[in-house]
């Protein structure tokens, strides 16, 4: 299985592109000839993009002059930014509205199917990689619903806009245009070593890919050739997308037959829930200590030797839902930096799995 990731400088040329894409090697990249938008000035004209791709260029050993076209070809898509900013202050979470957004009855039938059709590959990946059938389920249902919901915005555009016209507003600004600049970075090496139109490809609006929802850095590091046919292809592939989504996990820290999480309830005569919170989603506390704040574990979770942490889910104005999450629970937030994704990957899974076991 490890000869696919060893594969995948020489063979990723299938990855994250369409079967159509073919353009020459350091040719002009297609359909961008028009970059003016109003309110933005062309990246051709900014000396900040254009010292970005001389740079890169050179940190990379890459043609100069076909960098310098294709960032400055990039369009400005002027609504992504917008996206990328956090709800406004006050504006209350609610684990029930958002479970609803992807546990529903359409998105569990279309991963049963999904199931059925590929049972193989997931078995295959659950035993090669240690990630059980139904993490893998739901994070493709959630990123993707299987497929159905790729994202339609050029992935060229979308990490440029990102890379180059961050909003200022958000909190983590520098540190998260610097990432787009890497996802960037790495997503015109990806193109150039694989000889296509880096305008040519398709994702979500933050430049993610495929079936799994990959970034050009993910998709260098752990998409895997798994369908054993010499190429990587995360589109129209799903057996290639499992296996790289439990490479993935497995990457990120997942352990082989470790829960996800534990139910808790509270002692209210011990319990300290401001320090209990205080770690968020990092796992900090032993069972005893957690006991010893507080928390009621089930006999499993007191059972458990691994570090724990105490996951709250706000459900707007009613009272919160909460569990310990273990190492298992925080690897799935790799995925996502939320606690929230992460438990609607797990109950999507748990639901696509119940109701096909009920067939």
């Amino acid at each position: 299985m490890f000869k696919t990731v060893l594969l995948a400088t020489s063979l990723i040329a299938a990855s994250a592109i369409p079967a159509s894409a073919k353009p020459q090697k350091h040719s002009q990249p297609a359909a961008t000839r028009n970059n003016t938008v109003q309110g933005s000035t062309p990246y051709a004209q900014r000396e900040d993009a254009m010292q970005f791709a001389d740079d890169l260029a050179a940190r990379r050993g890459l043609d100069r002059e076909w960098v310098r076209q294709a960032v400055g070809q990039a369009r400005y898509l002027g609504g992504v930014p917008k996206l990328m900013l956090p709800p406004a202050s006050g504006t209350a979470k609610n684990w029930r509205v958002y479970r609803s957004r992807f546990i529903d009855p359409i998105r569990i039938r279309a991963g049963v199917r999904f199931w059925q059709e590929h049972r193989e590959a997931l078995a295959r990946a659950e035993q090669e990689y240690g990630v059980p059938a139904e993490i893998i389920v739901g994070i493709i249902g959630v990123e993707t619903i299987y497929g159905q919901q790729m994202g339609n915005f050029r992935v060229m555009d979308a990490l440029a806009t990102l890379a180059f016209d961050f909003p200022a507003a958000h909190p983590r600004a520098k540190e998260r245009t610097e990432f787009f600049r890497r996802e960037l970075e790495q997503w015109l090496s990806l193109a150039n070593r694989t000889n296509i139109d880096p305008f040519e490809v398709k994702g979500s609006y933050a430049g993610a890919m495929g079936l799994g929802q990959f970034m050009p850095s993910s998709w260098a590091r752990f998409a895997v050739d798994f369908d054993g046919d010499s190429r990587i292809d995360l589109f129209k592939s799903p057996t290639d997308a499992i296996g790289s989504v439990a490479n993935y996990f497995k990457g990120h820290g997942w352990t082989t037959g470790m829960p996800t999480h534990f139910a808790v309830q509270f002692d209210p005569a011990t319990l300290k829930l401001d320090e209990l919170l205080a770690p968020d989603i990092l796992p900090t506390f032993s069972a005893a200590s957690l006991q010893a704040k507080g928390a009621v574990l089930d006999a499993a979770g007191a059972q458990h030797t691994g570090p724990m942490a105490l996951i709250e889910l706000q459900n707007g104005g009613d009272t919160p839902t909460y569990v310990v999450g273990t190492e298992n629970f925080y690897a799935v937030t790799r995925y996502n930096w939320s606690s929230y994704y992460a438990m609607a990957v797990i109950e999507l899974g748990r639901e696509v799995a119940a109701a096909r076991a009920a067939r």
